[in-house]
């Protein structure tokens, strides 16, 4: 028989006041179990018009002051943030049976963080963010190879290519975290955490 904590809940829920060190934990054991990206997060955003979208984008930091994804400022999805910064995040662990659910509102990352990280990718994927119009249709494959080239030869120093001013990061600081397990019948198990007005966290467990 599965521990359980003090609400009843499978012990892999822990009895923690803070949803990120909970975050944490879960986050490592999916990096020793998950084949492919761990990290790996659905991300829901809507437009002016309130047409909803959803996109799998990387997770690549996170702390007490929310989680951080990096992308092009003027694709869609940079659009719709910068018109709606109100999103959803759903991480799914098929390893682990688990959940979480983030939902918040982002805030573009400083210049200094966004350079920080741009500086640690590799030389291509540097490349691709200044020849990758992002979202944007392309009426042949090769006009985007043959972008990517001409930026090749004018930034063929590859310990310097700087940051383009379209690219940076976006921090989602959340306003509820809810962690799922999977369960018999479908008799799943929700721990949902909430933000008071005085930034404080309280807990709910949620029926599945």
């Amino acid at each position: 028989m599965n521990q359980k904590n003090s609400l009843g809940l499978n012990n892999c829920f822990l009895d923690l006041d803070d949803p990120i060190q909970l975050f944490k934990i879960w986050m490592e054991e999916a990096k020793k179990s998950e084949p492919n990206d761990p990290n790996a997060v659905a991300l829901a955003t809507s437009n002016k018009k309130n047409y909803p979208s959803v996109r799998m984008v990387l997770l690549k930091d996170f702390n007490k002051n929310g989680f951080v994804f990096y992308t092009n400022l003027n694709s869609q999805k940079g659009n719709d943030l910068k018109s709606n910064p109100k999103v959803a995040m759903c991480f799914h662990w098929k390893s682990l049976l688990r959940q979480i659910r983030i939902s918040g509102t982002v805030t573009l990352v400083s210049d200094e963080v966004a350079d920080e990280y741009f500086n640690s990718r590799g030389y291509e994927s540097r490349i691709g963010a200044w020849a990758s119009k992002q979202s944007e249709k392309l009426s042949r494959r090769y006009e985007l190879i043959n972008s990517i080239e001409e930026y090749k030869k004018k930034y063929n120093d590859k310990n310097n290519v700087p940051r383009p001013n379209h690219w940076s990061g976006w921090n989602l600081f959340p306003s509820s975290i809810e962690f799922w397990l999977d369960g018999e019948s479908r008799i799943h198990e929700r721990l949902k955490y909430t933000k008071d007005n005085n930034g404080n966290w309280t807990k709910s467990l949620l029926s599945p």
